[in-house]
């Protein structure tokens, strides 16, 4: 607590002598008198559509003063098993990330859940989030940002993340990946000797959106998809995880280690993240904004 205290502390003077400079743009007119532009302020827009779907919608969190020159954004991608979850269980990362980068612009996105009698998850929550980008990237001058992304995902969320960055982000417009106990490979034993897996994978796929004799498990498992054109990425897994099994991270950890892919995995006593201490918990939160002042920093004058 006392090292949660002095970093709070350091937060709050940051966050001073920002709101103490100036980096308004100035225009100088013909008489060569400086006229200050007034900095945009800060705007929050909820449930913002990008498709069809009533579940198609992201929160977007656009900080004070940004420009279409500066300002770099932050992907937040919910949990729950791909068929459960909501945007709102990221409430905590969106605080996350105002505190500690608050000239990131944050989009918050909830994406077709998968159920029985609609879309399956995969690719279609890939593709969904392909949609969101797509989307802000065309708006980014109106909006006043720079659609460069920065993603963290929780659990299926950092699945889904992966997977995106992996295999979809062919513009290379994520700059890194933040993996909090994401299934990264479901040819682990751990999934493939369970007697109700190729049920369950069936289920997630729609098969009719990968080429005839498509290995599903492997199209879907992101550790087999890296390349050396995938992002950094952050991982964090717990030793003692019932959902995603500590070999997961083992196993991604080596492949992004044989293509030289830049990453950290760390490791923490416990279970699916609920469970981990409170210094654990700070750790991950340091790391994670490390990595986002490493690899999205926003410069700003």
């Amino acid at each position: 607590m006392r090292y949660l205290y002095i970093l709070l502390i350091a937060i709050g003077f940051s966050i001073t002598l920002a709101s103490c400079s100036s980096s308004d743009d100035e225009i100088i007119t013909d008489d060569t008198t400086a006229i200050e532009q007034p900095a945009l302020e800060a705007v929050t827009m909820t449930n913002v559509s990008y498709g069809d779907d009533p579940q198609q919608v992201y929160d977007l969190y656009l900080p004070e003063g940004r420009t279409a020159t500066t300002t770099k954004v932050i992907l937040l991608v919910h949990g729950g098993g791909w068929t459960s979850g909501d945007k709102s269980d990221m409430a905590a990362s969106v605080a996350f990330v105002q505190a500690f980068h608050p000239d990131h612009a944050i989009i918050n996105m909830n994406y077709v859940l998968a159920n029985v009698s609609g879309t399956p998850a995969f690719p279609n929550q890939y593709l969904d989030i392909q949609t969101v980008i797509n989307q802000i990237t065309t708006q980014s001058e109106t909006l006043q940002i720079l659609p460069e992304f920065g993603m963290i995902g929780a659990s299926a969320g950092a699945h889904l993340a992966m997977m995106y960055d992996y295999v979809y982000d062919t513009n290379d417009q994520v700059k890194f990946v933040i993996n909090i106990v994401g299934p990264s490979d479901f040819t682990d034993p751990f999934y493939a000797n369970d007697p109700n897996f190729n049920i369950a994978l069936a289920f997630f796929v729609d098969e009719s959106q990968f080429p005839e004799g498509t290995d599903y498990a492997v199209a879907n498992s992101p550790a087999l998809q890296v390349t050396a054109s995938s992002s950094p990425t952050l991982l964090f897994y717990g030793d003692q995880d019932p959902l995603v099994p500590l070999s997961n991270g083992m196993q991604l950890d080596s492949n992004l280690n044989t293509a030289n892919v830049p990453h950290l995995f760390t490791v923490y006593q416990g279970g699916h993240g609920n469970d981990w201490s409170e210094e654990s918990t700070l750790d991950l939160t340091l790391k994670s904004s490390e990595y986002i002042d490493t690899y999205l920093p926003v410069i700003t004058q």
